[in-house]
Formats: structure tokens, C-alpha cells, sequence
């Protein structure tokens, strides 16, 4: 069972002047984001370079995946003023690209999409010309509530797939390998022309055959970008880290990721789903842009 962080794992601090007026302006208007829950390793790069992914919501989720920081537990019941407050804080940091995601709320009907839809709203009335990405729960693959999201038109439309179909069980119970698929697939079909994202953790005994077949079945469900990042252990109650994946064998994952058909590929031992999100964006955009010329 792997234990001590191999090199490649070690990040230097950034300064933290920039960091610590990224989080005055967070804990003004009291939210949260996953960088803190989740317990970011990129946090401190993403905090120094005024910016965060917003998790609303609350910060307790409904399920228990056994990868995850974030509390469980039974939720407190969602702010309606929270949309409002993030885009006025999406303002202040003068984001180009602002990154949203939410702890799962089965509790809810309709799974919180309406708080996503709210949010993607308020944001585009403070930052017009900025590009939105969500990054969502499953909604249990209730299409209305998917909806709702779509109709709100994110820039791009993230759901994790996490690991491979054999470690569901395992890794994330409560949730599904094809229902996570069925939801991209739907997205692609229903707006085509919202990117389409997912992100995938190895380190926890995973074959590399089977990612490739993970990635072929997000290519397969029309997914657009893939993150690939190294699985690390919040706490000795979590899953324990089988192997550290090194960095030769990510340069593998993009590569092939890549050949199958992706836009982008993000992959590294800390890549996080989020992590440099609108450099990922810009390069998406560019690439399909390209695309669309070339056959024009």
C-alpha cells in the first residue's frame, strides 16, 4: 500500500499576499469553494492567482463517496441569496472564466439544477463576458432537472466519471458508471453546442486498460475534455492510495486520451478537474474553432 508522496507530488508555496486577499473576498460573502472542502492540493496556485471554484449548496453532501473531503451528513437547507453573492464575488475577482460546482443534494427535487440555473444567471448579469463552467452532481439522471441546467447555458458542462466501472461499487456508492455516461451523452445530444467535461482519479488499483476504456466511453458519450489526476487520501477513514501513478505514465493517459478523440486532455499527478480551467477553456475553443474552419 502506498504511503510517503514521491517527489513529483511536492509543490513549492506560492507568495501568499494574493492569497490572502482572494480569501478576504471569499469569507466576506461567507461560501465556499471545493479547493477548501475537498482539500485542494493546487489550492494555494489557484488562491494566489485570484481565483477558486465556488461550491454551492452548502458544503455537506447527501452521499458518501469514499474518495471525497467533503462533510456528509444531512444538509441546511440551500441560501437563495447565494447566486447573487458568488457573481458580486465572481465580479470583485474579475474572473474570465468562473468555475462552479455543489455538493449532491438528493434531498432537493430536482437535485439543485434550479440553484445551478440561478447561479449561471446571476453571473452572466454581473460578468457578461465571461465563460461559465459547471461541474455537477449526477441529479440521480432525472433529465428534468438536467434540463434546467442546460436551458441556464454553461459555457461547459462538467460531471466526474472518477474511476473505472469495476471500482463504482467501491469508490462512489450511490452513484453509477453508466448513469454518469447516459448524463454527458444527454448534455452532447441535447446542446451540442456546450462542451462537454470529465475528470478521472487513478491511484486506486485501477488497471491501465481500463481507463483507456473509461476514456473511450466518455469519447463514446461525446465528452469533449478529460482531467486524469493522481488519487490522494484526505484521511486515514478514506480509500487508501494503492499506487502513485508516475508522471511518464499521465504523459501516457494524454497521449492516448488524445488519439481517441478528446479536444484537451489535462493530465498530471495533481491535475484536479478544475484546476487552470480557463487555460483548458482557451485551448478547447481555439482547437474546436480550428475544426470548424477547417471543414467550412
Amino acid at each position: 500500500m502506498a504511503s510517503h508522496f514521491p517527489s513529483w507530488l511536492h509543490k513549492k508555496l506560492p507568495p501568499v499576499g494574493k492569497m490572502i486577499a482572494t480569501e478576504e473576498i471569499l469569507n466576506r460573502y461567507d461560501l465556499h469553494t471545493i479547493c477548501e472542502s475537498a482539500m485542494c492540493p493546487n489550492q494555494g496556485e489557484c488562491l494566489a492567482a485570484g481565483t477558486a471554484t465556488f461550491l454551492i449548496l452548502g458544503d455537506r453532501c447527501t452521499r458518501n463517496c469514499r474518495f471525497c473531503a467533503v462533510t456528509k451528513g444531512v444538509p441546511l437547507p440551500s441560501d437563495p441569496g447565494e447566486p447573487e453573492k458568488l457573481a458580486r464575488v465572481a465580479a470583485a475577482l474579475e474572473l474570465r472564466h468562473v468555475v462552479v460546482t455543489s455538493v449532491t443534494r438528493d434531498d432537493l427535487p430536482d437535485g439543485g439544477a434550479g440553484h445551478f440555473a440561478a447561479t449561471i444567471q446571476a453571473v452572466r448579469r454581473w460578468l457578461p463576458e465571461a465563460t461559465i463552467e459547471v461541474l455537477t452532481p449526477d441529479f440521480q439522471g432525472v433529465e428534468r432537472s438536467i434540463d434546467i441546467v442546460i436551458t441556464a447555458n454553461p459555457d461547459v458542462f462538467n460531471h466526474n466519471i472518477e474511476t473505472v466501472e469495476r471500482l463504482y461499487t467501491v469508490v462512489r456508492p450511490g452513484a453509477n458508471y453508466r448513469r454518469s455516461l447516459d448524463l454527458l451523452k444527454y448534455v452532447k445530444e441535447k446542446a451540442p453546442g456546450i462542451y462537454t467535461k470529465s475528470g478521472l482519479m487513478v491511484g486506486l488499483g485501477e488497471k491501465f486498460y481500463e481507463v483507456v476504456a473509461v476514456m473511450e466511453d466518455l469519447r463514446h458519450a461525446g465528452c469533449d475534455v478529460l482531467t486524469v489526476g493522481q488519487y490522494l487520501r484526505p484521511s486515514p477513514q478514506h480509500l487508501p492510495i494503492r499506487r502513485f501513478v508516475p508522471p511518464e505514465e499521465f504523459d501516457a493517459f494524454k497521449e492516448r486520451a488524445l488519439q481517441i478523440g478528446f479536444l484537451h486532455v489535462e493530465s498530471g499527478p495533481l491535475v484536479r478537474s478544475s484546476y487552470r480551467a480557463q487555460q483548458l477553456w482557451h485551448h478547447c475553443d481555439d482547437r474546436n474553432q480550428g475544426r470548424k474552419e477547417t471543414v467550412s
